[in-house]
């Protein structure tokens, strides 16, 4: 078998780390989970994590642009296979929050995170320009489709999307501690209202 080179070997170390962070995070929510447990995981020292992610908050927030690319791959495929208002609101009701409480335990770790970084002004910084690239992405896609379609949105297309993500993490947040509401219907008339066939 081949030796790995060194940036070879960094880059599947980097990708271990991010791995087992998003397990034990996912876990453990962002406040309980340690570095050391996260550097066990992935069968790493402490040390590695503070090299590649600078720590706690650069692994989450690695994992979540990570998370953010696999979104946004899914959505335009999902996006692209709708033929009509129902479908378009179908593609943007993720399954993950009507399916599982994965999206529930991501959504509560996500709320102890942006509350920790909430006083470390370059975090939060950083958090919200990555949230901003993540919305123009969403919003160059449904603008590509509303026109496709035919569909006018309620309200300008970045305010939809920011409306849709606060609702679709308060809906998850809430299905974790309500396993019995119906997340889908929720979304299902929300979407509704937001997306009209242009007369």
């Amino acid at each position: 078998m081949a030796r790995l080179t060194r940036p070879e070997q960094q880059r599947q170390t980097h990708e271990r780390l991010l791995a087992a962070g998003a397990r034990v995070l996912a876990k453990r929510g962002f406040l309980a989970a340690t570095i050391e447990e996260i550097a066990a995981e992935a069968g790493y020292t402490r040390g590695a994590v503070y090299k590649h992610f600078g720590g706690k908050e650069g692994l989450w927030l690695a994992a979540m642009a990570a998370q953010a690319e696999a979104h946004l791959q899914l959505l335009d495929e999902a996006l692209t296979q709708a033929a009509d208002r129902r479908e378009l609101a179908r593609a943007l009701t993720p399954n993950s929050i009507t399916d599982d409480g994965e999206a529930a335990r991501w959504s509560a770790t996500t709320a102890e995170f942006l509350a920790a970084v909430a006083g470390q002004p370059e975090t939060a910084a950083a958090v919200v320009a990555a949230q901003k690239r993540h919305e123009e992405q969403i919003v160059a896609m449904l603008e590509r489709h509303c026109r496709r379609l035919g569909l006018a949105p309620a309200l300008p297309l970045p305010q939809v999307v920011v409306v849709l993500g606060a609702l679709g993490g308060g809906l998850a947040l809430r299905r974790g501690m309500d396993p019995d509401v119906d997340v889908a219907a929720i979304l299902s008339g929300v979407l509704t209202v937001m997306f009209q066939e242009e007369t």
